[in-house]
């Protein structure tokens, strides 16, 4: 017989306990002191059960904790990846995607790259907004700093329940949307501006439905030489696995098991420590001490340590390279005396890299990391497989098969279509136009953001060159995107946008998500960018649900059609379940990190007005279909179809308005989303300081109230120089494109027919709309 290689009960460390998974009921084993907690379904205790059988002996709670942060659903993907590969499967060409590991990698130029990834901190920020917001931005730069990239921005796309006093009593145990919403901006502020990354985009919506579950997803841009780009997979046997960053604690253990089951009554207190503890401080220098290390070459191959912690990231660094590796846990320096093996081993603390490194190059290593004062540490190695060894104090403290942890089986979940009764588009009543626009400009969805942008560094680094904001200083007002250029001796540019649709996604889920990724196009278009790539953040509800499912599957689709006829690559993204509780689940939520490259930032254009006299255009198909609208929102109307999504014809518009923003006619642009005209034209009137007057018949639409309201199809506002009307409508010739009106000095005129239906006094309504969140109701 061949010899076992199993430490035998004697050998294992006296640090650690075991779980007798072999004898009992699953039931038993599953109730018991160590068993609970660890969120394993019934099918995954029979499978432990038939591994350990099969080893001869028990599991050590080092291994059963290790299992559980790898085969839940937040490391795993158990549940999504058969269909992410499926709706995505060619939308990478290698001639523009470098690399997919923790960020996607696609080409700048011919010597540098970019890089991009969105992330979820939604489950941490709801018990613990400051930290969970602040954590959370700390691993979206750890996600680009392991594919080798410099991070250059951030953005933070959000999600609360009503802001402005509406809705029903709170369940127990949930917090007041403004109280969340403050915590959640000042702690992604304080780590960003901490940190020395910019934040040039992001959202904040609000709905009943993310009152007990609220949605923090945060974005980055990361930046590279193309020679600097690192895989994360282990290289060789005999490299050594250095730990880099800071100190283990108990901060943040079983986060990844918080994150993949329903928020309840109890979870700020049950839970709060599962939140990680964000240290801003220790994350600029080691950025520095990994990047220098990167450009020397010293470095084979990176994770970052996020869910799941030391066993999570060396364990898929090791595997993805085809090997084993020997991990000794009690060199892992630690904040706090008393840490058990299996804590050290899933801690979440923060701040933490760990690296494959040549043994000659060791010393070289540490060095760096000794001059930045980042601790570093020599912690394991990577072995011939196919086990996992690990180590306390030179006694074996846990030994699985590395595939058998890190890579369970995937689920095909159950899933169902929705029935949804689809009624009649309800009218827009058009006897008070002004009274109309005042209501949608002003609503807690549409008012001024500049009070959180303000408290975001967007130009630290000195790369932002078409901020968030757009137009005068005096009077700034909302961008579609931001531009950022990363190389001061090169025009080419990026452009950032987020993107989100959860209201059309609910009425229809496939052709909400491509109105999502047509949304972030055309944010692109609107300030000169070609759209190139998107990186997404999928929330949804819970997994087990098949009506979920049915809805995941359906936007994922969506958004990978809407993808491919846009040339859009989608070399990243993340999935976030269990968004819901207390019987209050999300809408489908898929929201998007979008970038586009410009040729020449000289040529890039901005959303406010520029000059009196200037023609204004609307270009695109208007559609009076209201379903998901900010109109019928406020009305609580749903159940009524969305407006048509077509991604070619956005395409097609786009590419022709690229060519006249290059040769300078267009002076403005200006994405129509929530709110429709309603929204978009005293936007680019605020900006500018200027006015407007438009004949509303030209949408083609029935009525003025539906003109100003509805918010499809795809379509932008365009401002034209004066002397250049008559070639831009022969260059948009065969496209739906229709003259609007003029830019006037002061005022909004409405025309129906030549007949003035109203003049809105911007000047009142810019006061209004720019004292932002403090003119809503308090809750």
């Amino acid at each position: 017989m061949p010899r076992r290689t199993e430490p035998s009960p004697d050998e294992w460390s006296d640090a650690v306990s075991q779980l007798p998974i072999r004898t009992g009921t699953i039931a038993s084993v599953a109730r018991s002191g160590v068993g609970r907690g660890l969120m394993f379904s019934p099918a995954e205790w029979t499978r432990l059960r038939a591994y350990f059988r099969a080893e001869g002996r028990d599991p050590t709670d080092v291994e059963l904790a290790a299992l559980a942060q790898s085969w839940s659903e937040h490391c795993s993907y158990k549940s999504s990846k058969v269909w992410l590969k499926r709706a995505f499967r060619g939308l990478n060409p290698p001639k523009k995607v470098l690399g997919t590991g923790d960020a996607g990698v696609l080409v700048f130029d011919e010597g540098y790259a970019y890089a991009i990834r969105a992330e979820s901190h939604n489950h941490p920020s709801a018990v613990e907004p400051y930290g969970g917001a602040a954590t959370g931005i700390g691993g979206i730069l750890r996600d680009v700093l392991a594919v080798g990239g410099k991070p250059i921005a951030l953005a933070d796309p959000l999600f609360f329940g009503p802001i402005d006093g509406t809705g029903e009593k709170l369940p127990k145990g949930v917090r007041p949307a403004r109280w969340l919403m403050s915590g959640v901006v000042a702690g992604i502020r304080d780590y960003g501006n901490r940190v020395g990354v910019p934040t040039i985009a992001g959202s904040v919506s609000f709905d009943p439905s993310y009152s007990v579950n609220p949605l923090v997803n945060v974005a980055c841009l990361g930046f590279l030489p193309r020679s600097r780009l690192e895989p994360n997979r282990a290289d060789r046997v005999g490299d050594r696995l250095v730990l880099a960053g800071g100190l283990t604690g108990r901060d943040g253990i079983g986060g990844v098991a918080f994150a993949s089951r329903e928020l309840t009554s109890r979870s700020e207190d049950e839970s709060r420590g599962a939140v990680q503890l964000g240290n801003p401080i220790m994350k600029e220098p080691l950025i520095h001490a990994c990047l220098e290390a990167f450009d020397r070459e010293l470095v084979r191959g990176v994770k970052d340590l996020g869910g799941g912690g030391l066993a999570t990231a060396a364990g898929e660094l090791a595997y993805a390279g085809g090997f084993g590796m020997t991990i000794d846990l009690d060199q892992v320096p630690v904040r706090e005396d008393g840490l058990a093996p299996w804590e050290v081993w899933i801690s979440e603390s923060q701040e933490r890299m760990i690296l494959d490194v040549r043994p000659k190059d060791l010393e070289a290593v540490l060095a760096i990391f000794r001059r930045y004062d980042v601790p570093a540490t020599d912690v394991g190695t990577v072995t011939a497989g196919p086990y996992e060894e690990v180590r306390w104090n030179g006694a074996p403290a846990g030994k699985l098969r590395l595939a058998f942890r890190v890579d369970p089986p995937l689920l095909t979940r159950p899933r169902r279509a929705r029935r949804r009764t689809k009624r009649r588009t309800p009218g827009v009543p058009s006897d008070d136009p002004a009274a109309l626009v005042e209501e949608l400009l002003l609503a807690a969805d549409s008012v001024s953001r500049e009070s959180i942008l303000r408290m975001y560094d967007h130009t630290v680094q000195g790369h932002t060159v078409v901020p968030p904001l757009h137009g005068r200083v005096e009077s700034p007002s909302h961008g579609d995107a931001a531009v950022v250029r990363p190389r001061p001796e090169s025009w080419r540019a990026i452009a950032a946008t987020v993107a989100s649709q959860p209201w059309t996604c609910r009425e229809d889920p496939g052709r909400g998500a491509e109105w999502t990724v047509e949304e972030a196009a055309r944010n692109l278009y609107a300030v000169g960018a070609r759209p190139d790539a998107l990186t997404d953040c999928l929330n949804f509800g819970n997994p087990e649900d098949p009506l979920v499912m049915g809805d995941f599957v359906a936007a994922v689709d969506g958004l990978a059609r809407a993808a491919r006829l846009l040339g859009m690559a989608v070399p990243s993204g993340n999935v976030s379940f269990y968004n819901e509780g207390m019987g209050i689940a999300i809408p489908p939520t898929p929201v998007l990190f979008a970038t586009g490259l410009l040729d020449d930032l000289r040529h890039a254009v901005t959303s406010d007005l520029k000059t009196v006299g200037n023609r204004i255009y609307l270009v695109g198909r208007s559609s009076a279909t209201l379903g998901g609208s900010l109109y019928a929102r406020r009305r609580g109307v749903v159940g009524i179809p969305i407006p048509p999504t077509d991604p070619a014809l956005v395409r097609r518009m786009g590419e022709r308005l690229l060519g006249a923003m290059a040769r300078g006619w267009v002076r403005a642009a200006h994405d129509v989303s929530d709110g429709g005209l309603a929204v978009a034209l005293p936007e680019m009137a605020f900006g500018g300081a200027l006015g407007f007057r438009v004949s509303l018949e030209a949408t083609g639409l029935a009525g003025p109230g539906i003109a100003l309201a509805a918010e499809g199809s795809s379509r932008w506002v365009v401002e034209v120089s004066a002397d250049a009307g008559e070639v831009f409508e022969r260059a948009m010739r065969g496209l739906p494109v229709r003259a609007l009106g003029e830019v006037t000095e002061g005022g909004g005129e409405l025309l129906w027919r030549s007949k003035s239906l109203a003049t809105l006094h911007l000047h009142e309504l810019y006061g209004r709309w720019s004292a932002g969140f403090d003119g809503l109701g308090r809750r």
